[in-house]
């Protein structure tokens, strides 16, 4: 994978990375890939839709794990359904293949509040 552009630390520090903690999931009504997560970040609760449906079956499993987040994107609307954020995740791609094996969420080592700060 060829790696993206130099930053400076002041476009690093606007990114505000929050823990948050993944109260349902669902598919998405209108997409074959995507699922719809409602999640909790301290107090705040936000949807986001991502792209990882055929890593993560059933959706349902996913309630009550922590992720990191994006909590300052601008919000989007995917396939009808609004996105609040959006959630960090290693793709495996194996070999020459443009797809990913698998999708692994990003998550802390051990439990913390949610809407913690990651830095």
């Amino acid at each position: 994978m060829e790696p993206k552009p130099t930053i400076v630390y002041d476009d690093f520090d606007k990114i505000d990375l929050r823990v948050a903690t993944i109260v349902s999931a669902e598919t998405h009504p209108n997409a074959d890939r995507l699922l719809k997560l409602q999640v909790d970040l301290g107090g705040e609760q936000r949807q986001i839709c991502a792209g990882i449906k055929q890593f993560y079956d059933p959706p349902e499993a996913l309630v009550g794990k922590q992720i990191v987040v994006v909590a300052n994107l601008h919000p989007r609307t995917i396939r009808g359904e609004e996105s609040n954020g959006m959630l960090l995740a290693a793709s495996v791609v194996e070999g020459d293949s443009d797809q990913a094996s698998d999708v692994v969420l990003l998550s802390p080592s051990k439990p913390v509040p949610a809407g913690s700060r990651v830095g």
